[in-house]
């Protein structure tokens, strides 16, 4: 009989779950190069931040791929284990978190291959999608129905002897430049089979280590967020995608008319002294005074049912992790759109019955880098932490900037 044990969510675990065991981390590193006085030079093939500010420099420093074998037990999360290679076994080892809870949304990286957040991925989850993942490419013949044609799996399975990694740490640790929407670790020669696994510790000896069991596999793989300047290891700039959400205003824009009439009455009714009429400052602060005083007594509450509520309620959970922002193939390639966290931003405020600036932010919105370059795609929905249907969400936007431009040219006809 296997002993249970009772978890601090309630669920019952049995004790082979709560036993550490060997898992590898693959993780991608990074150290920025200093930067040089001298002007930057622009190159018109490079591929640059379209948001980027005027003058800022691309991301240049040394790259390579890590792995640090620890013991953990599967139902500790990704950022545990994180935690404790840092203070176990290499403390130059970078990467951001705050709450740790699935609230902050500072944590997002790219775990075998998907975005998601550091302190929600358990271990055993990890372990189970590398496992049980479908390779949708691994046969194309049979895809296509012709069995008879078998053409290489586009996607290695990690820690499989056939997948052994014989690329040596002199070529892993070279200096290249990095754009601002910055690509994946260098990728390792799945030809180059053997039954070892040549690896890189944090003194930069290398060792090799035994593969038991090529069928299951133990290693999960790390890398900054795709379509973010990298920083340092897994640490990405964030400030590019807060810069696009500050863009479309995300705060309420409200025109109180009740309130400027309200105003003009209350001026209208008081009679101009001679001491106001003479000194321009002494009326310049009472009507600032009458002015605080209307605002902050506004005319009416801004009531909404719940059916106006619910329009934008579950948009305003977002955390701007970013995850949509690095599942979606257009912004990480590096095109010219402002992402969906910011049409999310966006559509938070234009759902929102209080604000009275509908068709400004949809004309906002309305732009070659705004809604216009989503091709709705709707890769952005899966990773999001909040439950928000972002693709969804990117086509109502979609739906009603097509209807305000065909009101506009039923007006002008």
């Amino acid at each position: 009989m296997t002993s249970q044990s009772t978890g601090s969510d309630g669920s019952k675990a049995s004790a082979s779950d709560c036993d550490p065991r060997p898992v590898t981390f693959r993780i991608a590193r990074f150290t920025p190069r200093p930067q040089s006085e001298r002007p930057a030079r622009t190159s018109p093939f490079a591929k640059s931040n379209p948001f980027a500010a005027a003058g800022t420099r691309r991301a240049r420093g040394r790259r390579w791929t890590q792995e640090y074998t620890i013991r953990i037990a599967p139902q500790r999360t990704v950022l545990d284990a994180l935690l404790q290679i840092k203070r176990e076994v290499d403390p130059t080892l970078n990467f951001r978190y705050s709450c740790g809870h699935g609230m902050c949304g500072s944590d997002a990286v790219l775990i075998n291959g998907r975005p998601d957040l550091l302190c929600t991925a358990t271990i055993a989850d990890c372990l189970s999608a590398s496992e049980t993942m479908p390779n949708a490419y691994a046969s194309f013949g049979v895809a296509n129905g012709s069995p008879q044609v078998q053409q290489p799996p586009a996607f290695r399975r990690t820690g499989s002897a056939t997948t052994a990694t014989a690329t040596s740490s002199s070529a892993l640790h070279s200096d290249s430049g990095i754009g601002s929407r910055a690509t994946g670790p260098k990728a390792t020669n799945p030809s180059e089979a053997s039954d070892h696994t040549e690896t890189t510790n944090h003194t930069g000896t290398t060792h090799f280590t035994e593969t038991s069991d090529p069928d299951k596999s133990s290693v999960i793989e790390i890398s900054p967020l795709p379509g973010f300047t990298p920083l340092r290891d897994l640490i990405v700039d964030t400030d590019t995608m807060f810069e696009q959400i500050r863009r479309f205003k995300p705060y309420l824009l409200h025109d109180d008319s009740s309130a400027e009439s309200r105003q003009n009455h209350h001026e209208s009714d008081q009679p101009e002294t001679q001491d106001s009429v003479q000194n321009p400052l002494t009326k310049a602060i009472s009507q600032a005074a009458k002015a605080k005083v209307v605002d902050a007594e506004p005319a009416s509450e801004y009531r909404q049912t719940p059916e106006e509520l619910a329009r934008y309620e579950l948009l305003s959970t977002c955390i701007a992790c970013g995850l949509c922002q690095g599942a979606c193939p257009i912004y990480a390639g590096g095109e010219a759109f402002a992402g969906p966290a910011a049409m999310i931003a966006a559509a938070r405020f234009i759902n929102d019955s209080r604000d009275s600036h509908r068709q400004e932010r949809l004309e906002a919105i309305d732009q070659v880098d705004g809604i216009q370059a989503c091709q709705s795609i709707r890769a952005c929905t899966r990773p999001c932490p909040r439950g928000i249907d972002v693709g969804e969400e990117m086509w109502k936007l979609v739906e009603a900037v097509k209807e305000q431009s065909d009101s506009y040219a039923h007006r002008s006809a």
